[in-house]
């Protein structure tokens, strides 16, 4: 894999803990840095389509929501 470098500002406390947690389990603070990354962008793509899921449910199931609100 390719790896670049990167630079950014980030709250001390949360750098503080992002160290903590690599010490904890032997791995550098890149490789606990990369995981977070990939971890963040997973869930940020899943959302919209859990969302597109659940609408297109609720949609084909809009009688049995009425009957429910009864």
């Amino acid at each position: 894999m390719t790896t670049i470098k990167i630079s950014a500002e980030v709250d001390e406390a949360a750098w503080n803990e992002l160290l903590d947690l690599a010490r904890e389990t032997k791995r550098s603070v890149s490789e606990v840095l990369s995981e977070a990354i990939e971890e963040y962008l997973a869930r940020r793509r899943a959302r919209p389509d859990v969302l597109r899921h659940l609408e297109d449910s609720m949609r084909e199931n809009e009688e049995l929501g009425k009957l429910f609100a009864r």
